[in-house]
């Protein structure tokens, strides 16, 4: 059973778009990382996910 399901979530500050579509589910039990180069969206990803920016869709 899935504890945690992100689906297309996006975010743009000001004309340039951060994240695009991200989607993913975690499980009970799982561990997870972000893997990607600089400037690749990981940060403001998590941010989402943990409520510290919000989406602006998904």
């Amino acid at each position: 059973m899935n504890k945690l399901t992100i689906k297309k979530i996006n975010k743009k500050f000001k004309l340039r778009k951060v994240v695009r579509d991200v989607s993913f589910s975690v499980e009970d039990g799982q561990v997870v990382g972000l893997l990607g180069p600089n400037g690749a969206g990981k940060t403001t990803s998590f941010y989402m996910v943990v409520g510290i920016l919000t989406p602006d869709k998904g």
